[in-house]
């Protein structure tokens, strides 16, 4: 009979030959905040670039097979940029993963996208999303990633009941234009851009535009779109109760939306998510898109973003390491400190050491952050694309 301790690094094991976590293109970029942008040497400069480092990041960690896109920032050419991104994952060996349509860029959405009071900008953005679903089409990706950055900022600015009937519209034909393979995330915000009203601004909001829109819509989880104190874990156990998960855009934050690098400030709370996603079926766990949404303005790009799939391995671990079956015998006679007990072992076990055993005999390195020290592509790339990025500045990415 096996021992505690080889159930527990199984259990470990199975859970970290599932895990995958989606790299964001536009974290490779210089980015910046609404201040500016400090640019850096090493910042990937082309979709090429961005594949390249995304690969590098897979190489070195087993767990990123896929890339984020952004439409406008990836795909400018929109559809006929495809076979361009076709021969890059072909190359590098990482596929396209969920596509994102920018509708928060274009001076046309000064009041909004698809809840603009104009009809004509309503239907330029419903176009896009319409683009951007057939992109997804021909590239293979299962989701369309949706941020509305919709809102207003004064009382009585703006009609909130109109817009809402707006939106049902958009999301609507959006949705009737995917193939049977593809699914439409629908995110929330409580504010930024929007500080008065924003117009999805909850996980309700959110979860009730998705069920109207159709049956291949579901919620997107962003971490760190919410306010202080939000119990983001009960949050996603409701979405799985009600079949309507479908993924998270993961960072973290001090005060509000900060971008900050997975479980920086709060690693207990990522733990807490995991657990309740381990609580779940496989075939539930196998809907749930996991992606990074970070934008590494003072850390290394790469370097940021080994650290971040690294440190989701590890709690993703952790969480494996619960015991379920005692914790729901605990649950259910309310023996609150020792189901608290049960609970918090295995969040302060440490468990690097079986990690690391499991990326050796996968054939990855140990360390992926001193493996990349080692291999030199920082250095590599930094000669490559620093005249380029010397005199970057301006937008967002």
């Amino acid at each position: 009979m096996p021992s505690n301790a080889e159930r527990a690094s199984e259990r470990v094991w199975t859970a970290l030959d599932e895990f995958r976590i989606e790299l964001p293109s536009w974290g490779f970029s210089n980015t910046g905040t609404r201040f500016g942008k400090f640019v850096q040497a090493a910042a990937a400069t082309t979709v090429e670039e961005k594949f390249c480092d995304a690969a590098q990041v897979h190489a070195l960690t087993g767990a990123s097979p896929t890339v984020a896109l952004h439409v406008l920032w990836d795909l400018p050419g929109g559809s006929s940029d495809v076979p361009a991104i076709k021969a890059l994952e072909k190359q590098y060996g990482v596929k396209a993963g969920s596509i994102n349509p920018n509708l928060f860029q274009d001076q046309e959405y000064k009041y909004g996208s698809i809840a603009n009071p104009s009809s004509d900008i309503r239907q330029r953005a419903l176009t896009h999303l319409l683009d951007s679903v057939e992109i997804g089409h021909a590239l293979g990706s299962r989701d369309l990633s949706l941020w509305i950055a919709d809102g207003s900022n004064y009382p009585g600015t703006q009609s909130i009941r109109n817009r809402i009937g707006w939106m049902e519209e958009v999301l609507a034909t959006t949705h009737a234009a995917l193939n049977e393979n593809q699914r439409m995330l629908v995110e929330y915000k409580p504010f930024e851009p929007c500080f008065y009203h924003t117009d999805i601004a909850d996980w309700g909001m959110a979860l009730e535009l998705a069920r109207r829109a159709g049956p291949k819509a579901k919620v997107l989880v962003d971490t760190g779109h919410h306010y202080q104190g939000t119990n983001i874990e009960q949050i996603v156990a409701w979405l799985l109760h009600l079949g309507a998960l479908g993924g998270f855009h993961f960072n973290d934050r001090k005060y509000a939306d900060d971008d900050l690098t997975l479980g920086s400030i709060d690693p207990y709370q990522v733990f807490r998510i995991f657990h309740e996603i381990l609580n779940a079926s496989p075939e539930e766990r196998t809907s749930i898109a996991f992606m990074i949404d970070q934008s590494h303005n003072l850390k290394g790009k790469v370097k940021a973003m080994i650290q971040t799939v690294v440190t989701a391995q590890e709690l993703y671990a952790k969480a494996a390491l619960v015991d379920r079956e005692l914790l729901a015998q605990l649950q259910q006679g309310c023996a609150l400190v020792e189901a608290e007990e049960c609970f918090r072992t295995a969040f302060w076990q440490d468990v690097r050491p079986i990690v690391r055993e499991w990326r050796q005999a996968r054939g990855l390195p140990a360390d992926p952050l001193k493996a990349l020290a080692e291999s030199g592509y920082i250095e590599k790339i930094t000669r490559e694309r620093a005249s380029r990025n010397s005199g970057a500045a301006g937008s967002y990415a």
